[in-house]
């Protein structure tokens, strides 16, 4: 370090020591009302026992989630508000087009009372409805787990397979492809319809495109936030028939507009 960075690292040490003077100040002037402020620790992605997430360029991990240890996350996967995927006695497999929502649990088995090795392995396009417990199990591809529904270790759910919400999936549990599985404990409850297969597939496609819009949203600086929120004031009030008849047009700022496949009746009414 040279001359000049030794005066700037010391310059940075005194304002830095002023700072905290001053916060011990204005604690001491607040008395009784003085609350402390910590600084939170959280990691979204963190190493455990040498092993660390590896997650795809492509994918989104939400402020707030959190995934350690050994852990893949593929292309388009999407780890939501409040998940954690806990990789550190073995590990967890996130394939490409997942979605794991808000405050979902996923975890794994080091071993098991009839001694199996647990990873959990969750395949393409699965959708994971908020508040799930996945533990130590295998997901196969454009398979559905619902809302709250809990997975104990060494179920398989198959492909275009489906646990309804608040479900329990008791140990080593297969569900077969096709099929819907609901209660506590979890039985066969009827086949799926096509029409439900195909919202599989939809469901897994619609969250990776507002997983973007999610993306896009948790990168922008202050001044493009502060911009947002005046455009959205200036347009807020407005009604387009009034405004039509009388021969206003206002074309809306394209900040504020979102793709078509974000919003299914904009791309139908854009057919019709």
């Amino acid at each position: 370090m040279g001359t000049l960075g030794k005066a700037v690292y010391t310059l940075g040490n005194w304002i830095r020591g002023t700072g905290k003077a001053m916060d011990k100040v204005g604690s001491l002037l607040q008395g009784s009302s003085y609350i402390e402020e910590h600084l939170s620790r959280h990691r979204t992605l963190m190493e455990i026992f040498d092993k660390s997430p590896v997650v795809d360029k492509d994918a989104f991990i939400a402020p707030g989630a959190s995934v350690i240890g050994d852990v893949q996350v593929g292309q388009g996967a999407s780890i939501w508000y409040g998940s954690v995927l806990r990789g550190d006695v073995n590990s967890i497999s996130i394939g490409y087009g997942t979605n794991i929502q808000d405050n979902s649990l996923v975890h794994v088995a080091k071993s098991n009372l009839s001694g199996n090795v647990l990873p959990t392995i969750i395949g393409n396009n699965v959708t994971v409805g908020h508040s799930a417990v996945i533990h130590g199990c295998t997901i196969e591809d454009e398979a559905f787990v619902g809302m709250g529904a809990t997975l104990l270790d060494g179920v398989v759910v198959e492909k275009h397979a489906m646990v309804a919400a608040g479900s329990l999936v008791r140990q080593s549990t297969r569900i077969p492809s096709g099929e819907v599985w609901a209660g506590n404990p979890a039985k066969f409850l009827r086949k799926l319809t096509d029409e439900e297969i195909a919202f599989i597939s939809q469901s897994a496609t619609n969250y990776i495109n507002l997983a973007k819009v999610h993306a896009a949203e948790n990168t922008k600086s202050f001044d493009e936030i502060q911009l947002e929120k005046m455009l959205r004031k200036k347009f807020a009030r407005r009604d387009e028939d009034y405004e039509s008849m009388i021969g206003i047009v206002r074309e809306i700022p394209p900040e504020l507009i979102l793709p078509d496949n974000i919003l299914p009746e904009k791309s139908q009414k854009a057919v019709q």
